[in-house]
């Protein structure tokens, strides 16, 4: 199986990149940031949520004797926690589906406007589904409608976001820079238990109000502020990355002219503008080395990641008995694992100048963090340990996987001249992992409804080692051309 050769790992020192540099990271950082701290904040209040759809008080005989305006939507939390389920698979699969469009869209259409797009479109969504209660409207479709279109929305924006770095960054030293970058994820996680938890208190309307007003502020800002190439400041690629050994040219200018200076006798003087311009076809991209692969295993393993992204407040609060603020809160340990297991490993992976192999043996560690975590007593010191632990191995490659190694995959040698892949490329990987997790979250609660929260541990275990098993092939590719590069090193000495 051919795989996309890295080549030799060049970490450099930050004085390489320029100021735009910098704007370029912090604008797609926290655009991130703040679309995943709106997002959060439905896993964060679902406890909330869950009471105020269920009849609050029942009389000796268990026939409910109160419900306010008619809010009551379900019989009990049983069928409430179903249905919640049922809205985070439908997000999910509305967001799959967004991104395999999304994807092609970002590299035919600026990418500042249709980032833009999507961060101001979601706000105004999520703000709907929050406050709609305040109208008195309780309505099982309509939720369902505006979450569909959330997803749709949302689906815009990571990768263009991705898609920008890639323009900006090359490919010595991504792992590292992607890495730290990725953190915006988690970040935006940390951030959204904050502003949820913080609000809690008034109802959950306005956790709602307070993150989609600040995503719609900091689309305005992108709007404004982000450069989605260097090109867009007249920098070339000696301007905007100093390290010779960076043979990722196609981060600042397209590949089909470097292969040109390569093979001039096979250039003609018109191609390069033609096929430059181009942007590759989805099905182009789907039959890249390492793209099937690499998108089956983050479909198991953003199953994982998503889980516990949309459940683990709910798991704190109903398994351990603890306060819904309180979960809020310790569930950010979760995340706090993720930046540190993604920038290290990220950076390990750029030492070694392989993806694959720091990816399986997170994963390997993952399957043993899971099982620890099922058996966290109640404490939540010990809890919030073996949370970051888990964090740390689950959250690690996942960032890999749709940030670093996407853009591996959008900027390989085998595109052979089209700079228009990379969205295409993080919108397939991040779509097909977004289809395992959207089918993922209905059986966590039918899992969890069923047989209880063990069993769905280990389910996460299985999804775990199904990751491994696809991203083995690759291994077993890099290992080989690792073998033949000492082989030809040996031949010449």
């Amino acid at each position: 199986l051919a795989v996309p050769v890295m080549p030799p790992s060049c970490c450099g020192c930050l004085s390489q990149y320029t100021h735009h540099h910098l704007v370029a990271f912090l604008l797609t950082f926290f655009s991130y940031v703040l679309l995943h701290a709106s997002r959060k904040t439905f896993s964060n209040v679902k406890v909330s949520i869950s009471a105020q759809w269920t009849p609050p008080l029942y009389n000796a005989s268990g026939v409910p004797v109160e419900r306010w305006n008619g809010s009551a939507l379900f019989a009990n939390e049983e069928q409430a926690t179903l249905f919640l389920g049922a809205l985070d698979s439908i997000f999910l699969f509305s967001y799959a589906a967004g991104l395999y469009l999304s994807g092609v869209i970002g590299d035919r259409v600026n990418l500042r406007y249709v980032l833009c797009f999507g961060l101001c479109g979601s706000a105004a969504v999520e703000f709907v589904f929050g406050t709609v209660t305040w109208l008195r409207l309780y309505n099982v479709y309509l939720y369902c409608s505006l979450w569909v279109l959330n997803g749709l929305l949302q689906s815009a924006v990571w990768p263009c976001v991705v898609a920008v770095m890639g323009n900006w960054f090359g490919k010595s030293g991504r792992g590292f820079v992607f890495g730290l970058w990725s953190a915006c994820a988690p970040v935006g996680n940390i951030l959204g238990a904050f502003l949820a938890s913080s609000v809690l208190k008034y109802g959950y309307e306005y956790a709602f109000l307070v993150t989609a007003v600040v995503q719609l502020a900091g689309g305005v800002v992108v709007f404004f502020g982000l450069l989605v190439s260097p090109k867009e400041v007249g920098l070339s690629v000696s301007e905007t990355v100093l390290s010779p050994m960076d043979t990722d040219a196609g981060s600042h200018q397209p590949l089909m002219s470097v292969y040109a200076r390569r093979r001039p006798a096979l250039q003609q003087p018109e191609e390069p503008a033609t096929r430059s311009s181009q942007a590759i076809s989805f099905w182009r991209a789907f039959l890249l080395p390492g793209v099937l692969p690499y998108s089956l295993a983050y479909a198991c393993l953003k199953l994982v990641n998503y889980s516990f992204f949309f459940w683990l407040p709910f798991y704190l609060s109903s398994n351990f008995g603890w306060k819904e603020a309180e979960a809020d809160r310790l569930s950010v340990w979760y995340d706090v694992g993720g930046i540190i297991g993604g920038t290290v490993q990220g950076l390990i992976s750029d030492v070694m100048g392989k993806r694959a192999p720091v990816v399986i043996v997170s994963l390997l560690l993952a399957i043993g963090a899971l099982w620890g975590y099922s058996r966290s007593p109640n404490d939540q010191v010990v809890n919030a340990v073996l949370l970051a632990n888990a964090g740390c191995f689950i959250g690690g490659p996942s960032a890999m996987i749709s940030s670093a190694i996407s853009a591996d995959l959008g900027r390989q040698e085998a595109l052979r001249g089209s700079q228009e892949a990379l969205a295409t490329v993080t919108g397939i990987v991040d779509g097909t992992g977004s289809i395992g997790a959207a089918a993922g979250q209905y059986l966590v609660s039918l899992i969890e409804s069923k047989l209880g929260w063990m069993y769905v541990f280990y389910f996460f275990i299985v999804m775990t080692a199904g990751s491994i098993v696809f991203i083995i092939p690759l291994l077993v590719g890099e290992v080989r051309s690792m073998l033949l590069e000492r082989r030809a090193r040996r031949h010449q000495l």
